[in-house]
């Protein structure tokens, strides 16, 4: 399993492709084949079949708009400093953890960071 820059609700600009330019937050990322669900990104007509609901209720179907996966190399995480594309560095910090005995250790904890500013994600 890979890991990926980008996570679920970051903000995002999209550098490439139709869609280039647009800013949108990320409703879903998929890191098994390298895709995100970008917001008002990639929308895609879907058309679905009429059927009922289990209740009998209203029927359901017809045409649909929703937004289809794109690879995450064509977006890139907007600075919160100046609202601006950047890339993603990591730093590593110790953090003290408790153990359900009481005992404390220490660890260290990946932290995202803006390469363009140097602030946190």
């Amino acid at each position: 399993m890979s890991t990926l820059f980008v996570k679920k609700g970051d903000l995002v600009q999209v550098i490439t492709g139709k869609d280039r330019g647009v800013t949108g937050k990320v409703i879903d990322v998929y890191p098994d084949s390298g895709r995100v669900i970008v917001e008002g990104v990639n929308r895609v007509k879907q058309h679905t079949r009429v059927g009922q609901s289990n209740r009998g209720g209203g029927k359901t179907g017809g045409i649909i708009t929703t937004e289809a996966p794109i690879h995450a190399s064509n977006v890139m995480v907007v600075d919160p400093e100046d609202g601006r594309p950047t890339r993603v560095g990591y730093r590593t910090e110790k953090v003290e953890k408790r153990r359900p005995d009481g005992s404390t250790y220490e660890s260290t904890r990946n932290v995202r960071v803006s390469k363009r500013s140097g602030k946190d994600i």
